[in-house]
């Protein structure tokens, strides 16, 4: 090989080795700003109440309460999501490839869409999860914004769930920046909103594609008791393979709902659990099979005095890795709402329908769910009747037991009160 030939191979050699260290730094320095941009929420954050009201709740009150999560106004039925890979009934896998919503123009439309679904029914209380703010893959919408002018006459509090710099991936769909959260809303003065944090996947690849998971605690005081409404909105993990890290989510969740609850007040969680909470793991036709994603709740995994107030009347989560077809997708239950036996549930809907119009998965791929209840009023000990001593005029003949009374009111304590669901 000539003199020539050979400095040609080197310049070839030095700019294979050139392109090598800047895509090393590239990606080097594209890791060091996801770092730089990744962080955990602080625990017990307190929220921000806007626009918040002057009535309270009261005992034996019929009251209503749904929970929608709206996913970022991209989930219409023309939707798949990348993240997602389910398998045929004949073996064939499906993968979905879209990172964000299909255009602005339908993120408006569906938002819209599942606004309307939520204001048509006429809740007290409402609970959304995946609203985004400033997202590239909703197109920067402010969807708490929208729902906030829709729910001009709701007290609100916006929790974020999700928070990340630019991610690249899909490469063909880039997901973007996000910021997006979980909102409740209310008729009712809420006293204090906090917010507390989820245990999370914190592996480094996973710590940027899974949400800053969290649950909102909302407190309202009940007339005519030192107790409170205890309302909790929550959305669980998703994509966490064997359902270790949300295990650990409905542990942390049950130890405190278990503490409000031997504290006498009134418990509601409710939101996207990512888990069957119904047992309908096989209830709804399709042509997919189980996803592997689905973990279930069952009664050893809540405490005592909970239960989950819940119908099979409709599915409220669809398989979201191809388009929607009604009895091909995987469906499922996973939201609604856990209730302490001191709140007695008088209906559950999940809503497929609405108005005569079929709105199944229509703007989301979830289903809002409504539930009416009432908080019980607790029975009251009578002191049981005691022989009557021979005593002096004038000495005190209760033996104590107005003290007990009294102590059974300040503390309402409720037995035996089991509600039918």
């Amino acid at each position: 090989m000539n003199a020539k030939a050979k400095r040609g191979w080197k310049i070839v050699g030095l700019s294979f080795l050139l392109a090598f260290l800047l895509l090393i730094t590239i990606v080097l320095g594209y890791v060091t700003y996801l770092s730089a941009n990744y962080y955990r929420i602080e625990d017990n954050l307190a929220l921000a109440v806007e626009n918040n009201k002057s009535d309270i709740v009261s005992l034996d009150t019929t009251y209503s309460i749904s929970t929608y999560n709206i996913g970022f106004g991209a989930y219409d039925r023309d939707f798949d999501f990348f993240m997602d890979s389910g398998v045929m009934e004949d073996g064939t896998v499906v993968n979905g490839t879209r990172g964000k919503a299909i255009s602005e123009e339908r993120v408006l439309t569906n938002t819209n869409g599942a606004i309307n679904i939520a204001k048509n029914l006429e809740t007290d209380f409402a609970f959304f999860q995946e609203v985004d703010t400033e997202s590239t893959r909703s197109y920067f919408v402010n969807q708490y914004e929208m729902i906030k002018n829709e729910f001009s006459d709701y007290s609100s509090s916006y929790a974020s769930n999700f928070h990340t710099g630019y991610l690249i991936y899909p490469f063909n769909d880039h997901i973007g920046s996000i910021q997006s959260g979980i909102v409740t809303l209310s008729k009712y003065k809420i006293e204090g909103s906090a917010r507390r944090s989820f245990p999370i996947d914190e592996s480094f690849v996973n710590k940027f594609f899974d949400l800053d998971r969290c649950f909102v605690v909302n407190r309202l005081d009940i007339e005519g008791t030192d107790k409170q409404l205890v309302l909790i909105n929550l959305h669980m993990s998703a994509y966490d393979e064997g359902g270790v890290i949300r295990a650990k989510q409905l542990e942390m969740l049950t130890e405190y709902i278990a503490k409000e609850y031997e504290n006498g007040n009134y418990v509601i969680a409710g939101g996207d659990w990512n888990h069957d909470i119904a047992d309908s793991l096989e209830y709804f036709e399709s042509e997919q099979q189980i996803p592997s994603w689905v973990q279930q709740i069952t009664e050893e995994d809540i405490p005592e005095g909970f239960s989950f107030a819940k119908s099979l009347n409709a599915p409220t989560c669809r398989a979201a890795e191809m388009p929607f077809t009604d009895g091909v997708n995987y469906t499922v239950v996973i939201d609604g709402f856990l209730v302490s036996d001191n709140v007695r549930v008088e209906e559950v809907t999940n809503v497929s329908t609405l108005n005569g119009e079929d709105v199944n998965f229509l703007y989301s791929d979830h289903n809002a769910v409504k539930m009416s209840f009432s908080l019980i009023t607790p029975e009251i000990e009578q002191p049981t009747e005691t022989e009557n001593p021979e005593t002096n005029e004038g000495e005190n003949t209760d033996n104590g037991n107005g003290e007990i009374v009294n102590n059974i009111v300040n503390s309402i304590f409720i037995e035996n009160k089991k509600k039918a669901v």
